[in-house]
């Protein structure tokens, strides 16, 4: 995705953001067959988070990047996993965009005031950690110079999101999850 192509995408981006999101249809697609996708139990109220998907130019400025993580093993929850930016909300937060802006900031260095937030994804609910993750769709002009908290990042992936578009790049495993055979993707 070259440098045009880049700005057209994310307008683009944006305005689909705008619309009707395709919610649990599009999270059931990349969960475990066993998993019932959706929200919190009725009458449960889970820990929330905010999450970014930060997009930004690679150096040469020919592609959009997004920007992944691999936690440490010694946070609390979801040890050793790839994820996004983010984490919980704390009372001084304004919003869920400013918990995700100020965790990325936190844990890779990204400074809030040079991200543009273009939209956000339906939340999802995690029942292994009780969270329920807002996720925010970024953008940053530039190739951000990444500072990593060494307490909560063990390493940084940074990803072309043309391969996003790549279905070759889908895989599905059999696991055996709580003594069943399980589809994950």
């Amino acid at each position: 995705m070259a440098g045009s192509h880049s700005i057209m995408f994310l307008s683009r981006l944006e305005q689909v953001l705008k619309g009707p999101l395709p919610g649990p249809a599009a999270h059931r697609r990349m969960a475990p067959s066993d998993r019932d996708v959706g929200s919190a139990p009725k009458d449960h109220c889970p820990k929330r988070a905010g999450v970014l998907i930060l997009l930004y130019p690679n150096q040469q400025r020919d592609q959009l990047y997004l920007l992944l993580t691999r936690r440490t093993e010694t946070l609390p929850d979801h040890k050793g996993q790839i994820s996004l930016p983010g984490g919980s909300q704390e009372p001084d937060d304004a919003s869920l965009a400013h918990t995700a802006l100020r965790e990325a900031c936190e844990e890779v260095g990204v400074s809030p005031d040079d991200i543009r937030i273009l939209g956000h994804l339906t939340p999802i609910y995690i029942p292994p950690s009780d969270f329920c993750v807002h996720p925010y769709v970024a953008y940053t002009p530039r190739a951000p110079s990444f500072l990593v908290q060494p307490d909560e990042v063990a390493e940084l992936l940074q990803l072309p999101i043309v391969h996003l578009f790549d279905e070759s790049n889908v895989r599905t495993e059999r696991w055996i999850r709580k003594g069943r055979q399980t589809e994950v993707p």
